[in-house]
């Protein structure tokens, strides 16, 4: 069991997702200005042997080259944030979108930053077990009503699913759907705190369910804009109800980048399983 949970866990952290990189940001802004700089040396020393250097080619070049800076960002990288904050922000002004917000939390466990959602009004909340996992010491911080110590009260590490409890009453939550009950297509949101940002909403569809190699159930498959952070989103169908948990996103054959997100039926499995024991 802990060899194929290791499996899940480099699959999750190493080929699931993507980040930006400053460091090659910076590289390529820096490239291209010893580009323009060497040009416009070459260019002085042949307008020094044929007549004065006009100011109008310097400032011309100049343009030029933070044109060329402006094009070449767009194709180096493929995380479109300016897209899915503009999205966030439009979805926000939706009264429905703004209430669900306000259930979604920040989940920080050691270095790890994920997202949960509270489901109970006592503070009882959902996430995966991987944001999670080895650390004793963990926070959660709602939009409105502050930040909380958190305790690990359950935990399902072959769903990647972990039950977290904060000592609050009347906090804001969602409703768990009693079962995942979907149609292919099916219109989601999602709320979470992918990258460096907080609280962003976002939506996508269903596409069915995908069996992965190494989980005995197959899970669901979405397209829609997932990164790292989105670990512990809340995927809520149109009727306000939560039918899944998001835990990564992979490369599909047929679909492209999809996002993978836990059925809300296999919490209630083992919460059974354990009710059992």
């Amino acid at each position: 069991m802990n060899d194929r949970n290791n499996e899940k866990n480099d699959i999750i952290d190493d080929d699931l997702y993507e980040e930006i990189d400053e460091e090659e940001l910076y590289e390529l802004v820096q490239e291209e200005k010893r580009k323009a700089y060497a040009r416009q040396k070459v260019e002085e020393e042949e307008e020094k042997t044929k007549r004065p250097f006009p100011k109008w080619l310097f400032w011309l070049i100049a343009i030029m080259m933070v044109t060329n800076i402006v094009a070449v960002l767009p194709n180096t990288f493929s995380i479109p944030a300016i897209d899915f904050l503009m999205t966030s922000a439009k979805l926000s002004t939706d009264e429905q979108v703004s209430t669900y917000k306000q259930s979604v939390v920040v989940v920080e466990a050691g270095a790890s930053k994920g997202t949960g959602f509270a489901f109970t009004e006592d503070g009882q909340i959902l996430t995966n077990h991987h944001v999670i996992e080895g650390e004793k010491r963990i926070s959660v911080g709602f939009p409105e009503d502050g930040l909380f110590n958190a305790e690990v009260v359950a935990s399902y590490p072959n769903v990647d699913l972990a039950i977290l409890d904060v000592d609050g009453k009347d906090l804001p939550h969602l409703n768990l759907s009693d079962q995942t009950a979907f149609e292919k297509g099916d219109h989601v949101y999602f709320i979470g705190n992918p990258l460096r940002f907080t609280g962003i909403a976002n939506q996508g569809n269903v596409i069915g369910y995908k069996q992965l190699s190494d989980w005995e159930q197959p899970v669901m498959m979405l397209d829609a804009p997932i990164y790292r952070g989105n670990s512990g989103s809340p995927v809520i169908n149109d009727e306000g109800e939560v039918i899944g948990v998001v835990f990564a996103t992979m490369h599909d054959d047929t679909e492209g980048r999809v996002g993978l997100a836990v059925p809300i039926d296999y919490y209630y499995q083992q919460k059974n399983l354990e009710s059992s024991d």
